[in-house]
């Protein structure tokens, strides 16, 4: 069997959480390095990562008590999010560092009903361990070994 969105499981910090849907994205702003128009090589560039979690109302209500909890929704620390899915077949782990959640798309009610409400919670990533995949970083270590938090 492979992997589909039933097999994920998702923590944020250490709290476990259905989502309806998810997505992680890395932006990479590397390049290829040119003499006189000609490729050369590479140059690093910054990186930036973000993501979006859609959860039905009894676990925005997992969340919430976290906020609550905190004093308010800004003042919740960052925590780390954590995708894992595993199949006879298939494994991924997939791990953001240091998340910071904003809330979008706090209500949409259509008054015809057929679905459950939905709630979308991006994040950005703003933890220099920024991602690792399968327990792989995506950034060498000597890209952030003088970053001080």
């Amino acid at each position: 069997m492979r992997l589909s969105g039933m097999n994920f499981r998702t923590h944020m910090g250490d709290t476990a959480i259905q989502v309806d849907a998810a997505t992680v994205s890395i932006t990479d702003n590397s390049g290829v390095s040119q003499t006189g128009g000609v490729p050369d090589g590479a140059v690093d560039g910054d990186v930036a990562g973000n993501g979006e979690l859609t959860v039905n109302a009894a676990n925005f209500a997992l969340i919430s008590q976290q906020a609550k909890a905190a004093g308010s929704w800004r003042a919740l620390p960052n925590f780390d999010i954590q995708f894992y899915a595993k199949t006879a077949q298939d494994e991924i782990k997939v791990e953001c560092f240091g998340c910071r959640i904003k809330l979008s798309d706090l209500l949409d009610i259509d008054s015809k009903g057929g679905s459950a409400s939905l709630f979308k919670i991006p994040f950005d990533i703003t933890d220099p361990d920024f991602v690792h995949i399968d327990g792989v970083p995506y950034l060498r270590p000597d890209e952030i070994e003088h970053i001080v938090q």
